[in-house]
């Protein structure tokens, strides 16, 4: 049986002079707040293998809404083929090592116990090198990173690179998420302002023409004119206070959805039947939302009924955006929904949609989402 023979590592020499915070401004200069994770991600992985030996990296980060650890970025492996892989510190030892001790790990032997066994052999990993992502005694996550399968040594000269490059990209995650932090407390200082213009408007003024209705004398015709006045100013102030565009930020999932019902339909357990209305996309500003309404509605399958089939339809035409949710088995007694659909069905009001959730047809239930799209206007 031939052996494979370790991969040379180049001279320290070729990482001498190397700035990396040079490459990380030219790749992220033109990313924005707005810009997805997972884009934001890729451009961190691909300065990983432009500055080192690597030819594959991708970044593994907790997501703490879906209470799990997944692939959020990725370069020179398909994204779609890590999505489905869901590591964790104890199957994981090469991140907890490299998290716990600060250092980057590589490992060479044993590779299938150091990494989730679809990982090595997704991407036929023989040397892998592991480099925390972790600053100021917070850890963001982790780099996994190999020269495209074949097996090699590190040096120190690139060691101490990869090290220096996660403690770059746990620096700029950081302040990426002070930036979006930054801008949540503007939008929330927006709020504030409209609640108090609101108060200070159209309340007082409701509350003047209540006075004047609530006295005992009856008014004279003078005093009604000057309530349906202020009636009428009052419309007017609220109308205008409405119509400031206070479109909340939307939360960044690293994903789309028909990449999570993909997921799902692929994991063991209850069949998943998706029926996805020909070329019926999510609209961008929509994803979260619909993410958000899907993962509720399985949450809550799996909570309060026993189901042998989960059916979801997602659909789109000039005027709506939808997506459904039905399943079988649901128990008797099933209550009205739970705090995660009524924060759903909030956020769909100030889109102008609507969540509806309850029993059809004996013992199925339905969760529903509606959306109307923005028309645009010549």
């Amino acid at each position: 049986m031939s052996v494979e023979q370790p991969t040379a590592s180049p001279p320290p020499s070729l990482f001498a002079g190397v700035e990396p915070l040079e490459v990380f401004v030219e790749l992220l200069a033109d990313i924005d707040m707005h810009t997805s994770p997972t884009e934001f991600y890729d451009r961190i992985c691909e300065a990983i293998c432009r500055l080192t030996t690597m030819r594959r990296a991708a970044v593994f980060m907790a997501d703490a809404a879906r209470r799990r650890v997944r692939a959020i970025g990725s370069h020179g492996i398909p994204f779609e083929q890590l999505s489905g892989i869901r590591p964790t510190l104890v199957n994981t030892p090469i991140a907890q090592r490299a998290l716990l001790e600060d250092k980057v790990v590589v490992v060479s032997e044993g590779i299938e116990e150091a990494v989730p066994l679809e990982y090595a052999q997704l991407l036929g990993v023989t040397t892998l090198v592991c480099t925390p992502m972790s600053a100021g005694g917070y850890a963001y996550g982790v780099i996994c990173a190999d020269r495209g399968g074949g097996r090699f040594e590190l040096s120190d000269g690139e060691r101490h690179l990869l090290w220096t490059l996660g403690k770059t990209a746990a620096l700029v995650a950081a302040a990426r998420n002070v930036t979006r932090q930054q801008e949540r407390m503007r939008r929330l200082g927006e709020r504030l302002d409209l609640a108090r213009e609101i108060h200070e408007s159209v309340l007082q003024r409701l509350f003047g023409v209540s006075l004047a209705l609530g006295a005992e004398q009856p008014l004279d015709r003078a005093e009604r004119e000057r309530c349906r006045v202020e009636m009428q100013e009052a419309l007017s102030d609220l109308r205008r206070a409405l119509e400031r565009p206070l479109a909340p930020l939307a939360a960044e999932t690293g994903t789309t959805l028909a990449a999570e019902l993909e997921r799902v339909r692929k994991s063991p357990g209850v069949v998943v039947a998706v029926d996805w209305h020909g070329e019926s996309s999510v609209p961008a500003d929509l994803e979260p939302l619909a993410q958000s309404v899907l993962a509720e509605a399985l949450r809550n399958i799996a909570k309060h009924a026993h189901p042998t089939r989960v059916e979801v339809a997602v659909s789109r035409d000039q005027q709506d955006f939808t997506l459904e949710v039905r399943n079988d088995g649901a128990r008797p007694g099933t209550g009205e929904a739970g705090m995660g659909l009524r924060l759903a069905a909030f956020e769909a009001l100030q889109q102008g949609g609507a969540v509806e959730s309850g029993p059809v047809d004996g013992d199925r239930w339905r969760v529903r989402l509606v959306v109307p799209l923005q028309q645009d206007v010549d």
